[in-house]
């Protein structure tokens, strides 16, 4: 397979900006500082440690992804960004309480030089939250004004090449697109007029991508997959992926689920219970911000048992979310799931799950790999949707006549096949009976 696209070289530095620099922003960027040092390992990066197969098995050709495909190396990234806290990211690392003091105080240098700016704030997204490092802007257009002189003073202070953007803020209050949404044209007389219906992450991803840079949603946020913003960034030709971090136990349920419809067992009750303790979960202690998770992570489960298609094994689940603030956790988060399935001839089973994971350990490597694919995609001339990263998201962005996939393992074969594409390489399909047999015409018949 030949493909005739360009893709530019990642020459130069990378600047990763991250709106939020608060415990997931802390520990993706010490953890690639002490990676670059040899402190650490960058596990869970697909980017860094994972193989990809090219060609037959019998080839024997699997690299990494790496030394696959033309990445931006760690060595080449800098960070900033914004937060509603004037701590600096070893101030913030430190009091996220996700990495041993003595990981934080080996890199406390490198740490200490990366302070947030003035953030965008409006505190009806996030009434739990107060804080004091805000821009003081009342007007929208003003802000955003401020936005993108922060872009490009970041960009020449630093000597960045090129630039992108991954929100690790706050999960914002549930919030349906309106009028002001439907048209870039609506969302820019939108912020000249201060509409209520523009949130700050929105602001944040309007300003990034009228300046070209690919942005990422960490968050279940609406704010990129609004018309207005899709709209933007086809005009300046820019990538953008989303939503909501897929870590604990979404992710479970992207590995525990597809295997329950590949087995062809019925599912009829799924209970998930988190508790967390990080300022993530003191934002999902307010009813308005939890409904918006509860939303991302409530999805997953439609996507990939399919009750219409199969009404006699999933068509009458009963599914149930619930998040609860328990301080005493810190960053760490425990999850239960409790499964309730039937097989053959309709008797009962159980599955139980108790994930102990670490949210802002699981969501680094998430951000890495985001910040060097969408810059990837932006050196290939990939504008609007990636949905070939759904990999990494609770709820995919796709177009609006397309239904998200939720299974990591069509996914994961996904995103795959799009670094083959790009590199010129043959698509696999593990058919694998052309080992066997000829198929060749049949295939081409």
């Amino acid at each position: 397979m030949q493909n005739s696209r360009t893709i530019s070289a990642p020459t130069g530095k990378l600047g990763v900006l991250l709106p939020g620099m608060g415990a997931v922003a802390t520990t993706f960027a010490a953890g690639v500082i002490a990676s670059r040092k040899g402190l650490a390992h960058p596990t869970g990066s697909l980017t860094q440690t994972a193989n990809i197969r090219l060609g037959k098995r019998t080839e024997h050709r699997s690299p990494k992804i790496r030394d696959f495909v033309p990445l931006a190396s760690l060595d080449q990234l800098v960070f900033g960004g914004w937060d509603i806290y004037s701590d600096n990211m070893y101030q913030a690392a430190l009091k996220a309480g996700v990495l041993e003091r003595s990981m934080v105080e080996s890199i406390r240098e490198e740490l200490e030089n990366i302070t947030p700016m003035k953030a965008v704030f409006d505190k009806r997204y996030a009434k739990n939250l107060e804080g004091e490092n805000v821009k003081t802007h009342s007007e929208k257009w003003a802000l955003i004004e401020e936005l993108l002189t922060d872009i490009e003073n970041f960009k020449n202070t630093n000597g960045c090449d090129r630039l992108v953007m991954v929100w690790c803020g706050s999960t914002e209050i549930y919030h349906e697109a309106q009028e002001v949404h439907s048209s870039l044209a609506k969302f820019e007389e939108g912020l000249r007029t201060n509409d209520p219906d523009i949130a700050p992450s929105m602001m944040y991803a309007y300003a990034a991508l009228k300046s070209g840079v690919p942005f990422a949603m960490g968050a279940p946020n609406l704010c990129l997959d609004i018309p207005a913003l899709e709209e933007l960034a086809l005009l300046t030709n820019t990538p953008i992926a989303g939503k909501d971090f897929k870590t604990g136990q979404t992710l479970m349920k992207t590995i525990v689920a597809p295997g329950l419809r590949a087995r062809a067992l019925g599912v009829r009750g799924w209970f998930s219970t988190n508790i967390l303790g990080n300022r993530d979960g003191l934002v999902l202690d307010a009813p308005e911000n939890f409904k918006t998770k509860e939303v991302s992570k409530g999805n997953v489960l439609d996507g990939i048992l399919n009750g219409e298609q199969n009404p006699e094994l999933w068509g009458d689940i009963h599914h149930k979310v619930r998040i609860e603030y328990y301080p005493p956790l810190g960053d760490n988060k425990e999850g239960w799931d409790n499964i309730d399935i039937f097989g053959w001839m309709g008797y009962q089973m159980q599955i139980k799950i108790n994930f102990l994971c670490r949210d802002s350990i699981l969501a680094a490597p998430i951000v890495l790999d985001l910040a060097l694919f969408l810059d990837l995609a932006k050196r290939a001339e990939l504008a609007g949707i990636q949905e070939w990263l759904s990999f990494y998201w609770k709820a995919p962005q796709t177009l609006p006549e397309l239904e998200p996939i939720h299974d990591l393992f069509k996914q994961l074969e996904k995103l795959e096949n799009t670094l083959r594409y790009l590199m010129g390489e043959e698509l696999i399909t593990n058919l694998g009976m052309d080992y066997y047999q000829s198929v060749e015409e049949d295939i081409r018949y």
